[in-house]
């Protein structure tokens, strides 16, 4: 009987896993995860990620009866070393396309292909592989939109969900799994964590009961209600892709069929093209692989930004004085989340009205998120600095006060996360410091004391935005 290595990665689920169904309907499996920080070049796990992870963990673990292999070190060491330990003749995983893990991943194929040991790779994270969907010229698409609709849309449609695999694992594997991903130390000394776990239950389970809660609940209305933070009007899966628990193939066929195939619905077609937004970011990473360091328009290289670890410290904390900003930052904090509309709230405040590179947002949030990702970060944060591929142009620069009432016009979300705000009235509660001061008093806030001035005045510092853009922008 066949035995194959299955190496879970971001892909820590057991319904729609191409390889473990594959190693399955081949003979006895022995599952594998292996948390390898000896690679070149790839950046260390943020706190958000490895409390996620070591819950995704110990999820896969249960629904595979404990019998899963976990180790700290090089993958391709350590594989060899159960590949002869089992007896195992093949080894198999579904791809990563982070630039790293491409050039790791090469070399533990041919390792393994060199020694006479089958390795293959299959598709579990994305709807179209990235070197499948190009222009006419064989080039790649550098637009969202054509890339979507004329590029992946016309393509063949995306494989159906895999059916539930029978596991049959070598019975040699321990029932030890859960020693080994506590020995990985991933949840914090101190435990900031609270509000992760207030928010999240970490399982594919819970990723299935979210997506169809979305689907009979929000995703009619999604194109309005996706803006308004403090509704439940997304589908809150980002994390849940960005570990596996869940697969795209799952998401776009459970809306699909849900609509028996009509998906023109304005909610509908709107929530699948965000899916698509995930799948152009990765595509852009895959023919552009340097984009979490490399500005994507050159001309943003001479970008004259500015260093102030006052500002960013004040804005990393939630204490900018702008409560829609203080807001989503305070929430990311709390929960390794934040609401899409308010990241890219916070992000223009970032870059633009207070002039600090892009790369620090990206550094905080890879740090900070649980849905933490290579792809949809850092295209991310270069759309909103107007670096970007398809980016929003740098002269639009979000107005936050205009933002906050339009889309929090009562300012819950500013309540929820800036409590010493909630007494505050509807009409000064985005802009605070316009606030007379008999009602300062009334809403017991003091500014300077129980809430921030602003640290920058967001007209002039909108001006010096566009004056900076200005000096680029021949280039």
């Amino acid at each position: 009987m066949t035995k194959s290595i299955v190496w879970f990665r971001q892909d820590l689920r057991i319904n729609d896993n191409p390889a473990l169904k594959a190693a399955c309907d081949n003979g006895e499996v022995i599952p594998v995860y292996i948390f390898d920080e000896t690679i070149s070049g790839k950046a260390d796990m943020g706190g958000a990620c490895k409390w996620w992870l070591h819950h995704a963990l110990t999820d896969l673990a249960a629904s595979l009866n404990q019998q899963l292999i976990v180790k700290r070190g090089n993958a391709q060491a350590i594989l060899a070393s159960l590949v002869t330990e089992y007896g195992a003749t093949r080894v198999v995983w579904n791809r990563m396309y982070e630039p790293w893990a491409r050039a790791r991943d090469a070399q533990v194929k041919q390792h393994f292909n060199d020694n006479d040991i089958t390795a293959k790779s299959f598709n579990g994270s994305l709807l179209w592989e990235p070197w499948e969907v190009l222009k006419k010229d064989e080039t790649p698409y550098k637009v969202y939109t054509p890339y979507y609709r004329r590029g992946c849309l016309s393509k063949s449609a995306p494989r159906y969900p895999l059916e539930r695999p029978n596991l049959n694992i070598d019975p040699s594997v321990a029932n030890d799994a859960a020693k080994q991903i506590s020995a990985l130390k991933l949840l914090p000394d101190i435990p900031w964590d609270g509000g992760l776990t207030d928010m999240w239950t970490v399982s594919e389970k819970a990723a299935g009961a979210k997506l169809s809660w979305f689907i009979n609940n929000a995703i009619k209305e999604y194109s309005d209600q996706r803006n308004l933070p403090a509704v439940r009007g997304t589908s809150q899966l980002s994390p849940y892709l960005h570990f596996g628990q869940i697969s795209p193939n799952q998401v776009w066929y459970a809306i699909t069929d849900a609509f028996q195939g009509d998906v023109s619905g304005r909610g509908v077609d709107t929530y699948l093209s965000e899916i698509g937004w995930r799948e152009f970011s990765y595509y852009l990473l895959y023919h552009f692989d340097d984009m979490q360091n490399i500005n994507f328009n050159s001309k943003f290289d001479q970008f004259p930004w500015r260093k102030s670890e006052q500002d960013l410290q004040a804005w990393q904390k939630g204490q900018t004085g702008v409560p829609i900003v203080d807001a989503g930052m305070r929430e990311l904090y709390q929960t390794g989340y934040m609401h899409n509309r308010v990241r890219m709230i916070v992000g223009s405040y970032l870059v633009k009205n207070l002039l600090i590179d892009w790369r620090e947002g990206e550094r905080w949030f890879w740090d900070c998120l649980v849905d933490a990702d290579t792809a949809s970060n850092s295209a991310g944060w270069q759309w909103v600095a107007g670096s970007g591929a398809d980016a929003s142009p740098y002269f639009r620069i979000f107005n936050p006060i205009l933002q906050g009432e339009k889309f929090d016009k009562e300012g819950e979300y500013v309540k929820t996360y800036c409590p010493e705000l909630s007494e505050m009235p509807k009409k000064y509660i985005h802009k605070p410091w316009e606030a007379p001061e008999d009602v300062l008093k009334a809403a017991k806030v003091k500014l300077g004391e129980t809430y921030p001035h602003p640290i920058v005045e967001l007209k002039p510092s909108r001006q010096r935005a566009l004056d900076a853009f200005a000096k680029i922008k021949g280039g």
